[in-house]
């Protein structure tokens, strides 16, 4: 079995690297080689089953390097976030579609199809959302990031249909909680109040406490992922992309569960300064219903508190005696 992860370097890439070298095994085959792709890749694990291609994503002849001895399974994370490409098109544009175009044309095998998980974003929905959403919400993508997720995820279902990449796309939610470091993303907030809450450290949220969002650890996601890879049997005509299921929660509820785990006095640390377009596009996200993901065994956190705790890799409260 060999593996390519692209984006290895980011937040969730280096969690699925760790993920997939420990877990071993991967649609019921060992994972002899991992390889992983990124501009850059810090400290990487000394395992004799890891290799490093060292690069953009957008040089296609790195791609043709990296997939010269074949691939099994796919998990193309690389992109330029949301904010980022919104700022700078031509970079969004090269690597959020042409490159994830390019990679897709690589992978055509018609007589033995390589499994393709591609992380898709909740942003192909736009911000003018229903007051309730389910899996047949229409795309109407308002940023070139989420505008570029919806074309490779079309381009993505059409070679499955073709018989040619075996690709399935996750809708990712919001993230959490990400490096407290300038990401691009304009939900950073979420992780940033996470961070500074269990820091014990002031925070100007600029989202209201009735905001609501939708909500996922990184552990959470990294599972997701990880099924996604391990689904088989589907059908080339079958609908290949799911919206994950999510936590649909208020800051409120969110600080709730943070000062169940850190203290009350905390919550004094903790004011509100709400960005009016900030709060349109990720402080007003609806109840989302994810009948056909659960059936297919895709899971959110479960609750405030587990996402809390798995957000920040906290160990499980004690029961009281």
């Amino acid at each position: 079995m060999r593996v390519l992860i692209t984006g290895a370097n980011g937040f969730v890439g280096r969690q699925l690297m760790l993920a997939v070298l420990s877990k071993g095994v991967l649609r019921g085959q060992p994972v002899q080689r991992l390889l992983l792709l990124d501009t850059r890749l810090d400290e990487l694990p000394h395992d004799p089953r890891v290799r490093a291609h060292l690069g953009s994503i957008t040089d296609a002849a790195l791609l043709r390097r990296a997939l010269a001895d074949g691939i099994d399974v796919v998990f193309h994370l690389a992109s330029v976030p949301g904010g980022g490409a919104e700022q700078d098109y031509p970079q969004g544009y090269q690597v959020n579609l042409l490159a994830s175009l390019e990679l897709l044309d690589q992978l055509r095998n018609p007589l033995r199809p390589p499994v393709l998980v591609y992380a898709s974003s909740v942003a192909v929905y736009g911000d003018r959302l229903p007051s309730r959403m389910d899996e047949a919400t229409v795309a109407r993508p308002q940023l070139s990031y989420g505008a570029h997720k919806l074309m490779v995820e079309t381009a993505l279902v059409d070679l499955a249909r073709r018989g040619e990449v075996d690709g399935r796309a996750l809708r990712l939610p919001g993230i959490v909680a990400r490096p407290r470091a300038a990401s691009g993303l304009r939900s950073a907030f979420m992780s940033d109040v996470l961070h500074a809450f269990a820091a014990g450290d002031a925070y100007v949220c600029p989202v209201s406490p009735q905001a609501t969002a939708w909500w996922m650890s990184a552990q959470c996601c990294v599972d997701n992922l990880l099924h996604a890879a391990e689904l088989s049997g589907l059908p080339w005509d079958t609908e290949r992309v799911w919206q994950l299921p999510v936590l649909q929660l208020s800051m409120a509820q969110v600080i709730d569960a943070l000062a169940g785990r850190f203290g009350e006095a905390r919550r004094e640390l903790i004011s509100f300064a709400p960005d009016p377009h900030l709060q349109a596009s990720f402080g007003a996200l609806p109840p989302m219903k994810t009948a056909r993901a659960k059936a297919a065994g895709f899971c959110h956190d479960g609750s405030a508190a587990i996402l809390v705790r798995q957000a920040l890799n906290l160990p499980a409260a004690r029961k009281p005696l």
